[in-house]
């Protein structure tokens, strides 16, 4: 992605409305998860213009976290230096990735990780990313660690679009959970937060 043309975007993130009140104060930043089968890696973690399926979310886990109350917060985010799955070029270094990660996994005598389903879900949606997570750790941490002046600079966000959920309506390509997400590495690209209205 050019970095001569900032390419801002609005992401929903959803959280205990405790947490949303101390990010619009300025008190406390986002917090990033960093759990193995996170599905663009680590990062904080945004629903990219569709401040309902964060709602959704949110509502999701509160209703299965005693005690928390569900909010959603909006973000205006500069994508930077993004690795964006919907564009070809970013596809072929994951795959890359992908190779390298499993010739050192190899090396190694280590299984490669798989992405599942968990119990109760469509088994298509294989909802816990496991290998996905480890190729795009594998690929941040290959260029985290390239030596200075060889014109390789680390992702600041990760952007991914995902198919997820039953068909609208039979014989349909469209799903009803179908989502674009961004995983925010750099906290700079974070230009502003805001409560979004009737959300």
């Amino acid at each position: 992605m050019s970095r001569l043309r900032p390419s801002f975007v609005l992401g929903y993130h959803g959280c205990d409305a405790a947490i949303a009140d101390e990010l619009l104060e300025g008190k406390t930043s986002l917090i990033h998860s960093e759990k193995e089968y996170d599905w663009l890696g680590p990062g904080a973690y945004f629903w990219e213009a569709d401040p309902q399926r964060a709602r959704e979310w949110a509502d999701e886990r509160a209703a299965r976290k005693k005690g928390m109350k569900a909010a959603v917060i909006g973000a205006v985010i500069d994508l930077r230096n993004c690795l964006d799955l919907t564009v070809r070029e970013n596809i072929a270094l994951v795959q890359g990735a992908h190779e390298s990660f499993v010739k050192e996994q190899e090396a190694a005598g280590l299984e490669l990780p798989e992405n599942l389903s968990p119990k109760g879900t469509r088994k298509k949606d294989r909802l816990l990313r496991y290998l996905d997570c480890a190729v795009i750790k594998h690929l941040h941490s290959t260029m985290d660690s390239a030596p200075a002046g060889m014109g390789v600079e680390p992702f600041d966000t990760v952007r991914g679009m995902f198919v997820e959920g039953e068909p609208i309506y039979e014989g349909c390509g469209f799903n009803i959970n179908t989502h674009t997400q961004i995983a925010v590495r750099n906290d700079a690209c974070i230009i502003g937060i805001f409560l979004p209205r009737d959300v």
